[in-house]
């Protein structure tokens, strides 16, 4: 009798160790790393340190951060999908994951089968900025500068290649039917300078990295890129409210797992960082980068990514935009 009960209260135990409550207890019981694609000191590095400090402060283990920048953010998730699917490898990416199938002959992972998205944890919207000699006050102004005789509106600047504001320069350019060069810069903050400096007098920009020159008065803001204005700058209307929808093009940064991680740590991760996001003092680090928290579920993150995918392979194909 007593050895039954032994096997009964065995096979309870084992029941409860592969619960997801169990598994959740158990993690994490080492460092985890979080990947990050781009360079250090970028969105996607400051929001990951944001969150992993809390992370660590909160489950009581290290979230450190690793960066593996080079190929538009392929390098860096191509070694993610390559590590174990236990929880102890996550990634701080953009939408760069799902656009970069259409900016690429080929990538080294398939975003959709070897990636489970856990949390868009922010989202800053891309902003039109011009040099302030620049005449135009709003971007219908702009538009007709762009279809004008002075051949220095015929152009944009932008941070690269296949970044979310040149994909942004792009779709603008073609439903407005206008003829511009897109002028690539080595990243946001020499693209804003060049505006600065009046060298290139129109940029499609990220909010990030021309934030602080919109503030200062650097540079004029015309409109972003977003549904809804910006909290941290409420007075730029939206491309909509300034006479041009269907213009939406943002950056997320979200954390995402290799596949077959179980979903009780994709879970318990996911209520971590919605609990963080809603903390003031991480709200206002958010804020001060220009970023606005999201915490959107892994359902609802994964069907985002998805129609980013198309609407971005659109542009890019109509675009012509290639990379080797």
């Amino acid at each position: 009798m007593q050895f039954l009960r032994a096997v009964a209260f065995a096979a309870a135990s084992l029941v409860l160790a592969s619960s997801p409550s169990a598994a959740q207890d158990a993690y994490p019981s080492k460092p985890v790393r979080l990947v990050v694609p781009f360079g250090a000191a970028g969105p996607a590095d400051l929001i990951a340190r944001i969150v992993g400090q809390k992370l660590s402060e909160d489950l009581g283990k290290q979230f450190y951060v690793e960066t593996h920048a080079g190929a538009g953010g392929n390098i860096g998730t191509a070694l993610l999908t390559r590590a174990p699917a236990d929880g102890y490898s996550l990634l701080i990416n953009s939408q760069a994951i799902v656009i970069n199938a259409s900016l690429y002959k080929s990538l080294p992972y398939d975003p959709e089968r070897d990636l489970a998205p856990i949390i868009r944890i922010a989202n800053t919207p891309n902003v039109v900025i011009v040099h302030p000699s620049v005449p135009a006050k709003s971007m219908k102004e702009l538009a007709e500068l762009m279809r004008g005789g002075d051949a220095k509106y015929h152009n944009y600047a932008h941070p690269g290649i296949g970044t979310p504001a040149n994909l942004s320069g792009e779709m603008f350019r073609l439903a407005q039917k206008i003829n511009l060069s897109a002028v690539p810069f080595g990243g946001g903050g020499p693209m804003v300078q060049s505006v600065v400096a009046g060298h290139t007098p129109v940029a499609f920009s990220s909010l990030a990295p021309a934030a602080a020159q919109i503030k200062a008065g650097g540079v004029r803001a015309l409109a972003v890129t977003a549904e809804k204005r910006d909290p941290t700058m409420p007075d730029i209307p939206t491309m909509s409210e300034a006479g041009f929808p269907g213009q939406v093009g943002e950056t997320p940064i979200g954390l995402l797992a290799p596949a077959g991680t179980p979903k009780a740590i994709i879970d318990l991760l996911h209520r971590k960082v919605v609990a963080i996001i809603a903390m003031p003092d991480t709200r206002q680090k958010l804020a001060n980068i220009g970023f606005t928290p999201i915490g959107d579920t892994p359902e609802e993150f994964s069907a985002y990514l998805k129609a980013e995918k198309s609407k971005w392979a659109k542009v890019i194909a109509d675009a012509g935009i290639k990379l080797p």
